[in-house]
């Protein structure tokens, strides 16, 4: 009975350090094991798939922690303001601007004749202006502008004097491509090539000689050079000038009094205008 006891005792001088380094083990080491599992309880989990090796074929999963990254709320950044960060500066890319503007068409008459002598003449005409630009690239952009301008048309030096043809509107829509120097920039100039049509409506003769007027459509090169300067936001000022390229056919009356006409009208159409970046 001795023996057993003092067997006893032995055995548990032997093992008591082992049982007091495992409790101090598990005080110490397993807490915080606990505390995260304890944190992420409240984390919302997710199922994940995961492929036994092998050639069972079963699907394995897991639960994995879901986060999600909060989103930062969007500055707000109102129309007539300049936002760092926000705001795009200049013009590039995918870009496209409308612009509201005034348009002078000063015809510059270089030559012409008529069947009874003498010159033909058109007067100058202000009218607004309606454009868009899309940019295909960033320094490739094309350009359509609208507009319609009213002219008065003489017939100077001929043999019954100066007379007045008549009066028309003209609407010379023109698509111009564009190569823009500098773009991503404030102020970014640029030079440009295209094509007008020139449509004539509202004719009105003048009366006298005059008793009817007829212009022909007409087409025509078109030269560009100008610049765009980014006011505010996307308010951008525009200058523009294009120098049109147009030899004008007209006949006044119907035969045997029938007058042909023929003129180079070689008008240069200036603009101004304010547009919106969209």
């Amino acid at each position: 009975m001795k023996k057993s006891l003092s067997r006893l005792a032995i055995i548990a001088a032997v093992f008591a350090p082992v049982a007091g380094y495992a409790q101090n083990y598990s005080n110490t080491n397993l807490g915080p094991a606990v505390n995260q599992a304890q944190n992420a309880a409240s984390v919302p989990m997710v199922r994940e798939e995961i492929w036994a090796s092998g050639w069972s074929g079963k699907v394995q999963y897991r639960d994995v922690p879901m986060y999600k990254t909060p989103k930062a709320p969007k500055p707000h950044c109102g129309v007539f303001q300049t936002c760092p960060g926000v705001t795009k500066i200049g013009l590039g890319k995918g870009d496209f601007i409308v612009r509201l503007g005034a348009l002078a068409t000063i015809p510059n008459n270089t030559s012409s004749r008529t069947s009874v002598g003498g010159r033909i003449t058109a007067s100058n005409g202000v009218m607004a202006e309606l454009s868009a630009n899309y940019f295909v690239t960033d320094n490739l952009a094309f350009e359509l502008i609208a507009s319609s301008t009213r002219h008065s048309i003489w017939a100077k030096g001929t043999a019954a004097g100066n007379v007045h043809v008549g009066k028309a509107w003209v609407i010379p829509p023109t698509i111009t491509a564009q190569w823009h120097f500098r773009p991503h920039k404030a102020f970014n100039p640029y030079v440009g090539v295209g094509l007008t049509v020139a449509f004539w409506h509202n004719v009105k003769p003048g009366g006298g000689i005059a008793q009817k007027i007829g212009l022909e459509t007409t087409v025509g090169p078109a030269f560009n050079v100008g610049f765009d300067y980014q006011v505010v936001g996307n308010w951008f000022f525009n200058m523009d000038a294009k120098q049109i390229l147009l030899n004008q056919r007209v006949h006044i009356n119907d035969s045997p009094n029938r007058i042909d006409a023929r003129t180079s009208l070689n008008p240069t159409v200036v603009s101004a205008g304010i547009g919106y970046r969209f």
